[in-house]
């Protein structure tokens, strides 16, 4: 009689020795599976989350949509709205302050560096924005700058802070880091992000400058138009990358994984740019055609707009990370799982 070799035993997903001896129990099984998940996910991040490594864009929506809301981003938006609008003012009072010590038309070159904030920022808000930069900038002292300094750099600071505690939440790990530690790695980074703020500004400053020139000095109009389109173009160019990179060192310094991996552009990055700059142009036509702020809240309403761009800016950075977190989470399951996609029994 033939030998005939038994039948293969059925795929049996990748799973560690924890997972297989609670099978019996689905809820359990997917609580465990998502502890490992995300505990891969915090030690060995992936080399490029723009490769999905077949796992369907779907679910990576899916994911993404189910987590923002578990996670409250919104509520945390909030929260780092308040905390912009907290570390914006004294910010100004010491960049105010210094550039008025060293030199009274530095304050006027830094002035016209933040005008360009107002193609995002409502030009209502934006206003309150320039008029507390000009009554600060009008006094400088030593003691303002010592003052001005010391609380500009703190309030900031409690501002990446709630960034560290935002972005802990999204990659599902605990705050480890010591305070002293975390609150220096946010005063650091904040000193960045500053440095990389003025730098997007001036680059667009410079290709305005350029183009100025250029119609000045050029005396060919085809080629003098030329060449002002191309400084514009080179300038929007430099500041969106200099966005990009802000992005970039948020989503590197802020979450307290154990082991980041800096990527210049990230899927999250990419959309919470692109939805930052719909959001922000969206919120400037609303409130060409539909300005009642002033009727509701009074001379408040100028405040209150400048706290909802905000706002809008927590929503997408938060979201930002969200969509790369659950990349690598999504990934990485279905590896844990052998190729197959898994969903939560208990989910709605």
């Amino acid at each position: 009689m033939p030998h005939i070799d038994p039948p293969d035993p059925p795929a049996v997903p990748l799973l560690t020795p924890t997972l297989q001896t609670q099978s019996a129990d689905p809820a359990k099984l997917h609580a465990a599976r998502q502890r490992t998940v995300w505990t891969i996910v915090s030690a060995s991040p992936l080399g490029s989350l723009w490769d999905l490594q077949g796992t369907p864009l779907s679910t990576v929506i899916k994911r993404t949509a189910k987590s923002f809301l578990a996670d409250n981003l919104l509520g945390r938006a909030a929260e780092l709205g308040f905390y912009f609008l907290f570390a914006l003012f004294p910010t100004l009072v010491s960049a105010s302050s210094m550039l008025g010590l060293a030199a009274r038309s530095a304050s006027h070159i830094y002035f016209t560096l933040l005008s360009y904030l107002s193609v995002v920022i409502p030009p209502s808000a934006m206003g309150i924005v320039l008029e507390t930069f000009n009554q600060t900038t009008a006094a400088s002292t030593s003691g303002k700058v010592t003052f001005g300094l010391v609380a500009a750099i703190w309030s900031a600071s409690v501002g990446f802070s709630a960034i560290q505690d935002s972005l802990n939440l999204v990659y599902k790990v605990p705050e480890t880091r010591p305070y002293w530690k975390a609150r220096l790695s946010a005063i650091g980074v904040t000193t960045m992000l500053s440095v990389l703020v003025t730098g997007l500004l001036a680059a667009m400053l410079g290709g305005d400058m350029l183009a100025a020139f250029a119609h000045k000095l050029i005396y060919h109009r085809p080629l003098a138009i030329a060449t002002a389109i191309l400084s514009r173009l080179i300038g929007w160019i430099v500041a969106t990358a200099l966005l990009a990179l802000i992005f970039a060192v948020i989503y590197f310094f802020a979450p307290d994984v154990k082991k980041s991996r800096w990527r210049w552009l990230s899927p999250g990055a990419a959309i919470g740019i692109v939805a930052w700059l719909l959001a922000s142009f969206s919120l400037r036509l609303y409130l060409h055609f539909f300005n009642n702020y002033s009727v509701t809240y009074g001379s408040l309403g100028a405040v209150i707009i400048l706290l909802t761009w905000f706002y809008i800016t927590g929503v997408v950075l938060l979201l930002g990370a969200e969509v790369n977190s659950e990349i690598e989470a999504a990934v990485t399951e279905r590896r844990l799982c052998g190729g197959a996609t898994h969903t939560n029994p208990t989910a709605a």
